[in-house]
């Protein structure tokens, strides 16, 4: 049922195999095998499913037959700056939902794109969904505020004597590097993880 419902719901909003996979950060084989039944994404990705073509996740699980997710709203930022927790930020421009799924795994955020550094992953406007935590796993895309300046969403590159701050789109933004030291004196903290995008038509 779960695949059945799965491509039902790609089709009704007109998207390739390609363009789901690449929102929920899969290859197109992997989605595929969710599609044919032969193999089941995580609960997290599930989760990022459901937000993306919404729906409840026990829909897409066929689970219920109630189409129609149930929320948790999140605000969207249209910047993050230190010394400002995140709930106290007042430059909200609208909010999000999330599945209460989602929702009872952490504290989220929305921030919107600026820029095209993250292009094509990442594009000016976008929205990402943010799970604020203060670590994440090499390669993985977190926002970043360095030196007490805007934050900044980069793709984090992890090496023994510090990190890489790694944009997609090299004609518009050079990698910059921060040894352990920086870090600690500029500071460089890492404020969330990006685990979803949500694009404006």
């Amino acid at each position: 049922m779960f695949e059945f419902n799965l491509k039902k719901c790609r089709l009704a909003f007109g998207l390739s195999q390609k363009e789901v996979a690449e929102k929920v950060y899969v290859s197109q084989q992997a989605y595929a095998k969710w599609e044919t039944g032969k193999a089941t994404p995580n609960p997290e990705t599930i989760s990022l499913l459901a937000n993306l073509f919404n729906v409840s996740t026990d829909y897409l699980l066929g689970y219920s037959q109630e189409t129609k997710r149930k929320g948790v709203s999140i605000p969207i930022l249209g910047k993050v700056v230190a010394g400002i927790p995140i709930e106290a930020v007042e430059e909200i421009l609208d909010y999000e939902e999330i599945t209460p799924e989602l929702a009872k795994t952490g504290a989220f955020f929305a921030l919107k794109i600026q820029g095209s550094s993250m292009e094509p992953k990442l594009s000016d406007g976008d929205i990402v969904i943010i799970k604020q935590q203060n670590n994440v796993e090499n390669g993985e895309i977190a926002v970043v505020l360095v030196n007490g300046q805007d934050a900044t969403v980069k793709q984090i590159i992890k090496h023994d004597n510090g990190i890489f701050l790694h944009g997609f789109n090299p004609s518009v933004y050079t990698d910059a590097f921060y040894n352990n030291q920086q870090i600690e004196e500029l500071p460089v903290i890492i404020l969330g993880k990006v685990v979803e995008s949500r694009r404006k038509f």
